[in-house]
């Protein structure tokens, strides 16, 4: 099942967005995109689900590897830009990651990010007072238990083989 806290079943399903290849952690650029699990019940608005969870699953993908080649879990995650605007996506990437998600006030950071590195270049500031500047626009915390992440965590990965499998079968 999907990440649905609606208390129906609903088709699990999900869409492995490789339009143009998978990149990390797969690194196959000749992997194909690939929806699975439609069925008569599908409606639009799982499509569109589907297609979230696809960027909160793939979020996870890569922060897996990062924590398995660092050896530093990920305890939150700030975010930026402006997907976080949708706040269905964030509580599902907080769900898919297993940690708290935070938006800053200000969501398109990387632009201030060079305003500031100006302002320190001239000394017009200091880190101190950009500290001071963050605020905490929202937040949101995992709702579903660990074992039903890891069971749509691995649901999710078997979509993403049959993708790359689907891609290396051998063509006409």
């Amino acid at each position: 099942a999907q990440l649905r806290r609606s208390g129906r079943a609903e088709p699990p399903m999900h869409l492995v967005p490789a339009f143009a290849g998978l990149y990390a952690p797969h690194w196959k650029n000749r992997a194909q995109g690939l929806l699975v699990g439609l069925t008569s019940y599908v409606t639009k608005e799982h499509l569109a689900r589907a297609v979230l969870e696809a960027t909160a699953w793939q979020t996870a993908e890569v922060v897996e590897a990062m924590t398995r080649d660092s050896g530093v879990p990920m305890t939150s995650l700030a975010v930026d830009g402006g997907m976080t605007g949708n706040n269905l996506l964030m509580q599902t990437l907080s769900d898919c990651l297993g940690v708290p998600v935070v938006r800053p006030m200000m969501a398109e950071t990387v632009a201030l990010g060079a305003a500031y590195g100006a302002g320190l270049v001239v000394a017009l500031a200091d880190r101190a007072q950009f500290r001071q500047n963050w605020h905490r626009a929202a937040e949101w915390t995992p709702q579903i238990q660990e074992h039903q992440r890891r069971a749509e965590f691995d649901q999710w990965k078997h979509a993403v083989q049959l993708a790359i499998h689907w891609s290396e079968r051998p063509r006409p």
